[in-house]
């Protein structure tokens, strides 16, 4: 094939360039609301004085907001029907990482009962 028609071949139709448009707005988008995310709670450790619980359920609530961003901008998963298997494989991961933490801390605070029973609070 000659030079010209290579580089015709490289040229972008019209929807393909839309949806590359569209693609990196996402990651525009994405990238702008996890900074947002990350940076309140930042600040409001930094410069709020509220209460530590409060503190600490702001915190949370920004940290599952971004992790839904993350899911959504980044990694592309959505509520779709082709998309189904990726999110059913995330939250079963979730469940054994869940089970797992949630063992190990049971067996630790098990532990701990038995072995200083005089100093449980």
């Amino acid at each position: 094939m000659s030079r010209r028609a290579l580089s015709k071949k490289r040229e972008l139709s019209d929807e393909e360039a839309k949806e590359l448009v569209a693609e990196r707005r996402g990651y525009v988008w994405g990238l702008l609301a996890a900074l947002v995310l990350t940076l309140i709670p930042f600040g409001l450790v930094a410069y709020a004085e509220i209460e530590p619980l409060t503190l600490y359920g702001s915190i949370a609530a920004c940290a599952i907001v971004q992790i839904v961003v993350h899911f959504r901008f980044f990694l592309h998963i959505t509520l779709a029907r082709n998309k189904r298997e990726d999110l059913q494989l995330i939250l079963f991961t979730l469940l054994i990482l869940t089970i797992m933490g949630g063992g190990t801390l049971w067996i630790l605070f098990n532990l701990y009962y038995r072995m200083m029973p005089g100093m449980i609070p």
